[in-house]
C-alpha cells in the first residue's frame, strides 16, 4: 500500500510537472533565482557576484515598477519588460567570461537531461506500481511532452500578458488532467481516489 501511495504522488507530480516549472517562470524573481543558483558553479570572482548582483537587484525594481504602472497600454507594457529583460541579459553576458557562459549552458543543459532522467524514473514506477499497460504509459508520456511543449510556447509569446499567460495556463493543466483521466481505467481512477481520501483523512487526524 506504502509503494503505491507514493505511485499516486509520483503519478500526481508528473501530470502537473509543464504547469509547474512554467508557473515558477511568471515569476521573475523565481526564475532570477534559479540563475543565481546555477551561477554558484561558475566559480565567479568577488566583483562578478557584486556585479551580477547589482543587475539583479537593479531589474527586481524595474520590474516592479514596471507592474505598479496602470497608465501604460499592453502593447507598451510588452516593450517596456522585453527591455528590461533583455538589458539584464547584456549584462550578465558582459560580467561573464567566454568559459563561465561555456559552463553555463553545459549546467543548464545537465539540468534538463536530469529532470528527464528522473521522468522517465517516475513513470516507471506508476506503471510497476498501478499496474499501468504500455499503451497507458506511451500516452501518459505524450500528453506530459505535449504539455510541455504547450507551456513553454505560451511563455515564449512575448503577445500575452502574465495575467494571459497565468490564463492559459490554467486552462492547459485542466485540459491535460482531462487527457489524463481518459488514459486511466474506471478501477484505476477509483483506486486513486480512495486512496487520495485515505491520505487526506491520516493528516486530519
Amino acid at each position: 500500500m506504502k509503494k503505491i501511495v507514493i505511485a499516486l504522488f509520483a503519478l500526481a507530480a508528473f501530470t502537473v510537472t509543464a504547469n509547474a516549472q512554467e508557473t515558477r517562470k511568471m515569476n521573475p524573481h523565481r526564475q532570477m533565482h534559479g540563475n543565481a543558483m546555477m551561477m554558484k558553479e561558475l566559480n565567479l570572482s568577488a566583483a562578478q557576484r557584486e556585479q551580477l548582483e547589482a543587475a539583479r537587484e537593479t531589474t527586481k525594481m524595474q520590474l516592479a515598477e514596471l507592474n505598479k504602472n496602470e497608465n501604460i497600454t499592453v502593447k507598451e507594457y510588452k516593450a517596456k519588460k522585453a527591455a528590461i529583460l533583455k538589458t539584464q541579459k547584456e549584462a550578465m553576458e558582459q560580467v561573464l567570461t567566454a568559459e563561465q557562459k561555456k559552463q553555463l549552458a553545459e549546467a543548464r543543459k545537465n539540468f534538463k537531461a536530469k529532470h528527464e532522467q528522473f521522468s522517465a524514473k517516475r513513470l516507471e514506477s506508476m506503471k510497476t506500481n498501478l499496474n499501468l499497460s504500455d499503451d497507458q504509459v506511451a500516452k501518459i508520456k505524450a500528453n506530459h511532452e505535449a504539455s510541455q511543449a504547450k507551456a513553454k510556447t505560451i511563455f515564449e509569446n512575448s503577445q500575452l500578458t502574465p495575467a494571459e499567460k497565468k490564463e492559459q495556463l490554467m486552462a492547459m493543466r485542466k485540459e491535460q488532467k482531462e487527457s489524463f483521466k481518459q488514459v486511466l481505467t474506471p478501477e484505476q481512477i477509483n483506486k486513486m481516489e480512495e486512496l487520495k481520501k485515505q491520505r487526506m483523512d491520516k493528516r486530519s487526524k
